[in-house]
């Protein structure tokens, strides 16, 4: 499936900014299952200085600075992309979930890389009894993805999608506690349950296929960002996994980048000098090409 993408971010500044900076992780990542055909990131104003380069995960970054005053700064991500779906596995062949968790703390170098997801990071470090709630999936000897798909569904049950009570520096003990959020915390929660466990789990983040109700037409910038979270289940290797939708991510998922949580592949990043209050108007559209 070729789909092309627009992600638009306008700021709106009430007084006037002397400077800015800002961090942007807004370029789709080619994985085993995408191919990025084309990319282009349009600024407004247009003498922003702009450095490339792929962060410590890497994802594609960009860094914006304006060193002039400016009172609105418009970000336009353009992409055209391809997607499949992953490659089908039977949970009960991979390896149980102890045997992971002992293969990673012998720190074979060929482990270093997956060893990192292992530790809390800003957005998942919990409090909450998180174990307890991970371990009843996760039950003696059972085969690592077959407990992540089942914790995959549990989330999507006992969660409910709300986008009114958490917000981007919302922790995840918070969304555990009101069993509720948006699909960023979702994601957090399978990684911080994972990781409770001692197994390593990483954030992803996205676009998604989103449809309008049969008889309607697509609305102009409707659609949305997404995030989701990934397993590392030998012998397959990473494993996506949505519990917002409850379901392994395929061809109608695009991903962004991925890191520790969101606050490592947050699409935009900002400082800015003066400003005061401000709006911000978001829009995104993934649209299939015939």
């Amino acid at each position: 499936m070729e789909y092309s993408v627009r992600h638009r971010t306008t700021y709106r500044y009430s007084q006037e900014v002397s400077h800015s900076r800002h961090l942007v992780h807004l370029a789709p990542r080619a994985t085993p299952t995408q191919t990025v055909k084309d990319f282009k990131l349009l600024v407004t104003p247009g003498t922003a200085v702009r450095t490339s380069r792929s962060d410590y995960f890497g994802n594609a970054t960009e860094w914006l600075a304006l060193y002039e005053p400016h009172m609105v700064i418009d970000i336009a991500a353009e992409s055209r992309v391809t997607a499949s779906a992953p490659a089908e596995h039977d949970p009960d062949e991979s390896d149980a979930w102890e045997d992971v968790r002992a293969r990673l703390e012998t720190m074979a170098p060929e482990t270093h890389e997956i060893v990192q997801y292992i530790f809390d990071s800003p957005l998942t470090a919990f409090t909450a009894d998180l174990p307890a709630y991970a371990r009843k999936s996760f039950t003696p000897g059972r085969p690592l993805l077959a407990a992540a798909l089942e914790l995959m569904s549990r989330i999507h049950k006992d969660f409910r999608y709300d986008t009114t009570v958490t917000d981007a520096s919302t922790p995840v003990d918070r969304v555990f506690e009101i069993r509720a959020g948006v699909c960023q915390d979702l994601a957090h929660i399978g990684i911080a349950a994972m990781r409770s466990l001692g197994l390593p789990a990483r954030y992803v983040s996205g676009y998604l296929l989103t449809r309008p109700p049969p008889g309607q037409e697509r609305l102009i910038g409707a659609d949305a960002s997404h995030a989701w979270f990934a397993v590392w289940a030998p012998p397959f290797g990473w494993i996506v996994l949505d519990p917002t939708n409850d379901l392994i991510p395929g061809q109608e998922h695009i991903t962004v980048a991925w890191g520790r949580d969101y606050s490592d592949v947050a699409p935009i990043n900002g400082i800015v000098t003066g400003g005061g209050d401000h709006l911000i108007e978001v829009g995104v559209d993934v649209i299939p090409v015939e």
